[in-house]
């Protein structure tokens, strides 16, 4: 794509683009942050870009997923600082202490016995909360085929432990 053509997409959409995301994160200069990153995806694309039909629909849906990651960033670090707070306004008994840090290692164990692949994709979402387009950058993945490997990695983990707490209060599977 041309500079000049380009100039005109933005100027096409970029009034469309800020509305959408304002309406989803709530928030002006996020809204503003999350339009020019997609403009800077756009224009990191050149040719590619001439591939699509509608560069609209891809700024679009770039815009969209965009702030849905941000949106998930921002749960992920308020539950970190919930947890935090929780955890220093709460008198524990030491017997409570003592679980939680007993399944905190049990997660960390069972995360380390993962596949190679759902280990190391866990660990960069959501141990170090990059987004998936960063994951994807980092690991020259496309990003869809990163959200079902995380889902999947996530399931595995829910279902040891949930394995683990069945064994740990001595409940048998049966079948």
């Amino acid at each position: 794509m041309t500079k000049s053509g380009f100039d005109d997409l933005v100027r096409l959409l970029s009034r469309k683009l800020y509305g959408f995301a304002f309406r989803i994160l709530r928030n002006q200069e996020e809204a503003e942050d999350a339009v020019q990153d997609v403009f800077v995806k756009l224009w990191n694309m050149g040719d590619k870009l001439d591939a699509y039909s509608s560069p609209q629909a891809l700024a679009t849906t770039m815009i969209r997923n965009f702030c849905i990651d941000q949106i998930r960033k921002q749960k992920h670090i308020k539950r970190e600082d919930h947890f935090d707070q929780h955890n220093n306004l709460t008198v524990q008994s030491p017997h409570e202490q003592m679980e939680i840090n007993e399944s905190e290692a049990i997660i960390h164990t069972i995360i380390d016995h993962l596949p190679v692949a759902f280990r190391d994709m866990i660990k960069l979402k959501d141990i170090e909360g990059f987004t998936y387009e960063e994951i994807a950058i980092k690991t020259d993945q496309n990003v869809n085929t990163l959200r079902v490997t995380i889902s999947r990695a996530r399931k595995l983990i829910r279902e040891e432990f949930t394995k683990y707490q069945h064994e740990r209060r001595g409940f048998k599977k049966i079948d």
